[in-house]
């Protein structure tokens, strides 16, 4: 029971720190990418890429690659929906010690048009879940799966902070 409290606390904590980090979060209002949280209905066959088990491989490998502390804020930038208006924040994020330690497992996806997907991904915390089966969009932009802009707000939001943009 320790041990789930203590994961729940780093969790909150791994959310807490990406509040002041994505201060500049916004969506251009562009973005078909979605909400964060369940889907309500199924997505019909229509509703998915063209080659919808590269667009999952590649969605899966983006996500694994966007959370991994290791990977360099300029591949994070280039994972990102709109990753280059987000770059500064990016930037501050990688910086986050907390950050240091977070990643991502993506569990599933769910293609919701041909170019928009749910995920539902564990937030890790030194390898163990913080936010187990958590909800996130995935959108196609300039042709490659990246992480939705809105999914980081949504994190954001978790944690209880107010951002302009979110």
């Amino acid at each position: 029971m320790v041990l789930g409290r203590r994961a729940a606390a780093i969790g909150a904590a791994a959310v807490l720190v990406l509040a002041p980090a994505l201060a500049g979060c916004s969506d251009d209002g562009g973005s078909t990418s979605g909400q964060v949280g369940p889907s309500s209905t199924a997505p019909a066959k229509t509703d998915q890429p063209q080659d919808p088990v590269r667009a999952k491989a590649e969605i899966t490998e983006n996500w694994t690659a966007f959370f991994d502390p290791k990977t360099p804020t300029t591949e994070r930038i280039r994972l990102l929906e709109n990753g280059e208006k987000m770059a500064p924040v990016l930037r501050a994020f990688a910086a986050d010690k907390i950050a240091a330690h977070a990643s991502a497992a993506v569990k599933a996806v769910a293609f919701t048009s041909p170019t928009g997907a749910e995920v539902t991904y564990d937030l890790l915390v030194g390898g163990n879940p913080a936010l187990p089966d958590a909800k996130g969009t995935s959108v196609l932009q300039n042709d490659v799966w990246k992480v939705s802009v809105q999914t980081l707000c949504g994190l954001v939001q978790l944690s209880g902070a107010q951002v302009s943009g979110c």
